[in-house]
């Protein structure tokens, strides 16, 4: 089982994660590379946290591609381009984390000066974890 750390000596996260999560040995990974929000279309929406459900969607393909869903992710990483964006981007993850009544994963969010296309907004980026069955 994925163990969250919240340790009582330090400040209770900001939002909904945990500071650490515990992967026990033996299990299998799955690493996600940064999920822009643009869609098979082409086309990325305007707004950061329409930009943040569309990355989270292609998360969830790229887990589902290696046999994993929301339930193992341990650690996400998360970049917006400004200030203003962070509310939007916490909405979605938040919206996208509230089907995992079991644990939270580790977070982290930065803000960047920019990505590779001047309409892009946010990037996430996640680590998963899958425990072997007994």
């Amino acid at each position: 089982m994925l163990r969250p750390l919240i340790p009582e000596t330090i400040r209770p996260p900001f939002a909904r994660y945990a500071h650490g999560v515990e992967v026990p040995a033996g299990a299998r990974l799955v690493v996600c590379s940064g999920q822009l929000g643009i869609g098979p279309d082409d086309i990325a929406p305007d707004s950061a946290e329409a930009q943040a459900a569309l990355c989270f969607a292609n998360l969830d393909a790229v887990l589902a591609e290696g046999g994993m869903g929301r339930g193992d992710v341990v650690r996400i990483n998360a970049y917006v381009t400004d200030r203003a964006h962070m509310a939007g981007y916490m909405a979605a993850r938040d919206a996208w984390l509230a089907a995992v009544p079991d644990h939270l994963p580790a977070s982290t969010l930065m803000i960047v000066s920019g990505f590779t296309r001047p309409e892009f907004k946010v990037e996430i980026e996640l680590l998963a974890a899958q425990i072997p069955q007994d």
